[in-house]
């Protein structure tokens, strides 16, 4: 039988469709470009492979086109009847997680790849912070998923895509020589991956090297397609590193050109999130209200996440909902989040942050600190990187030194003195 390049059997007989589908994957491993229509081109040259109709489907989900994601899943689970059985386990896992049922796909996937390490594939929608363990809710997560990483590596040592993703990993957990060494292993390998300059990033902005970061990203960003899945994210670590440096009129032309809806091709989630971050982050440390920019933000999150479940983006809506004044919408988020208590992953994290945020927009420093602080050593439970979450420490930061209360404003800044030294707040030295 033709084989993957993780050596794993394929059903399909042709040979072009094997070639289109592992040139899909490395697409999709890398974060690149035009994914979905790799996929395609597989199917296209054999309508009955399973993997390629389950890997289109992941990608379509990634892009939150949920319809169209679960009638591809469906129609790979019709075709991996007369797969393997090592095909039909790795549909059962990406269908499951595509229609919604996580801790199944999760129970799946940790069962699969003890049979199976090498399948990349499957194992991927665990990774990252946007993924199963990511998306749980636990407070653990991040220890889990290192945990899994550091006991598949062996499976992976002549790999590219893996050592970034280990490398992420570590870096989550405080791992920071070890997250910065692994990235710099998998751009050796494949200077195009993605993922791997995303870590470079992450690993920068946790040692507080934002000079360095912002050198890096500088050379390595030009070549990196337009349209590839995390190009806006990217780009968003780019204006991080300018706005702590202290110049964000370059951060708001990155915001303008790759960030924004508009600007940015990438998945809706991390378009929302890093826009919403990226001008509330200008704002704590001084800057004006870009005023035009947030209304078409607003029309965003409402088309997009028109209601609460999805915890990441409640958060994110709730600032959006705040700086422009939708009480309407902000009342209809708190309701879902308060009724999402016990069925929704984290809405008892979300929810108290929601309120915080609105009592900040209305300058009432004390209702924001009153929201956040009880659930500030707890927000690891919302998804997110630590770099996205500092998001929620930084308003609170900021509520604490409005509020005149250095004294507390000082205690939360040690707490995470060791992991990022520059915290651009308006009232605090930023280096």
């Amino acid at each position: 039988m033709l084989t993957d390049r993780y050596g794993l059997e394929l059903s399909t007989t042709s040979a072009v469709a094997r070639d289109a589908y592992v040139t899909a994957v490395d697409r999709l491993l890398a974060a690149g470009a035009e994914t979905e229509q790799a996929f395609a081109a597989a199917t296209e040259l054999d309508p009955h492979f399973a993997l390629a109709h389950a890997g289109r489907a992941r990608c379509l989900a990634l892009y939150a086109r949920g319809a169209e994601a679960r009638a591809a899943a469906s129609r790979a689970r019709e075709l991996a009847v007369s797969a393997t059985r090592r095909e039909r386990q790795h549909v059962e896992a990406l269908a499951l997680a595509i229609e919604g049922q996580a801790a199944a796909s999760l129970a799946a996937t940790l069962a699969h790849l003890e049979e199976y390490p090498r399948d990349a594939m499957v194992l991927a929608p665990a990774t990252g912070v946007f993924g199963l363990y990511g998306f749980s809710g636990r407070p653990e997560r991040e220890d889990e998923l290192l945990a899994l990483m550091d006991r598949l590596a062996p499976h992976y040592r002549d790999d590219w895509w893996f050592p970034a993703q280990h490398a992420f990993a570590q870096c989550e957990c405080g791992q920071l020589a070890a997250a910065a060494a692994g990235a710099e292993r998998a751009l050796a390998l494949n200077p195009a991956n993605g993922w791997a300059a995303h870590t470079r990033a992450h690993a920068y902005y946790e040692l507080g090297e934002d000079q360095a970061c912002d050198r890096f990203l500088s050379r390595w960003r030009p070549g990196f397609p337009h349209g590839a899945q995390m190009h806006g994210h990217i780009a968003w670590h780019a204006a991080l590193c300018a706005l702590a440096l202290g110049d964000a009129p370059r951060a708001l032309t990155i915001f303008n050109a790759d960030i924004r809806p508009g600007g940015a091709e990438g998945p809706p989630l991390l378009v929302l999130a890093d826009s919403v971050a990226l001008l509330w982050r200008i704002e704590l440390a001084g800057g004006s209200r870009e005023k035009e920019v947030w209304p078409a933000l607003r029309a965003y999150a409402l088309e997009k996440f028109p209601k609460a479940g999805l915890t990441f983006a409640d958060v994110h809506n709730a600032i959006v909902f705040a700086v422009t004044g939708d009480r309407e919408s902000s009342t209809r988020l708190a309701a879902e989040l308060r009724g999402g208590i016990g069925k929704q992953w984290a809405a008892d994290v979300a929810e108290p942050i929601a309120r915080g945020f609105e009592a900040f927009a209305r300058e009432d420093w004390s209702g924001a600190i009153a929201s956040m602080a009880p659930v500030a050593t707890s927000l690891v439970r919302i998804g997110g990187s630590r770099a996205q979450r500092d998001l929620v420490e930084n308003t609170l930061l900021a509520a604490y030194l409005r509020a005149g209360r250095a004294g507390e404003a000082k205690a939360l800044l040690t707490s995470r003195q060791d992991r990022r030294p520059a915290v651009p707040v308006a009232g605090w030295r930023t280096h």
